[in-house]
């Protein structure tokens, strides 16, 4: 996926300046996409020479003008052209899995405190979605359209973390 569609997503959700959708990445789609502040703003450059958004200046007391950005429509083609590409299933890429099955190869005390600090990074991600998912969705039996489908996305991160954290304990309790 490319840094272009995310913003999109992100725009078609709300219009905004790269500066809010830089605090936006860091609050929501930060968690499953990560982007600097440079990166969105060289991107939302790319995507307004190519037609994929529209920007208006907007005016603020005691600061600098601001640009705020919406998805076009020719940037609405493209997302739905992209939507309907087929997705590669995503593999399971991870050096803290290979470090596990090197640990006979190394300090079995370093390879151990590296899974329990992965896993306790997994799971305080785990409650800030926990967190998010009682605060955002109280009632996601009655969830429809842009908001299910945040929703379900978030139940996709909670299952993860879920996941992770606990085959990081089955490591540890076996080792």
């Amino acid at each position: 996926m490319a840094l272009e569609h995310a913003l999109l997503v992100s725009l078609s959700e709300q219009s905004g300046s790269g500066y809010e959708l830089a605090r936006r990445f860091g609050k929501s789609i930060g968690f499953f996409w990560n982007a600097t502040h440079q990166q969105i703003y060289r991107v939302l450059k790319r995507m307004d020479e190519a037609g994929w958004v529209d920007a208006r200046t907007v005016g603020q007391d005691g600061r600098p003008d601001k640009k705020v950005y919406r998805v076009s429509d020719a940037g609405r083609t493209e997302l739905q052209r992209w939507i309907a590409e087929p997705t590669e299933p995503g593999q399971l890429r991870n050096e803290l899995a290979v470090k596990i099955r090197a640990a006979s190869l190394g300090d079995l005390a370093d390879v151990k405190a590296e899974v329990a600090r992965h896993r306790d990074d997994h799971a305080r991600r785990l409650e800030v979605y926990r967190l998010i998912e009682k605060r955002d969705f109280p009632a996601p039996d009655r969830l429809s359209g842009p908001q299910l489908h945040q929703y379900l996305v978030l139940r996709g991160g909670i299952r993860v973390e879920e996941g992770f954290t606990l085959w990081c304990q089955e490591v540890l309790d076996a080792l």
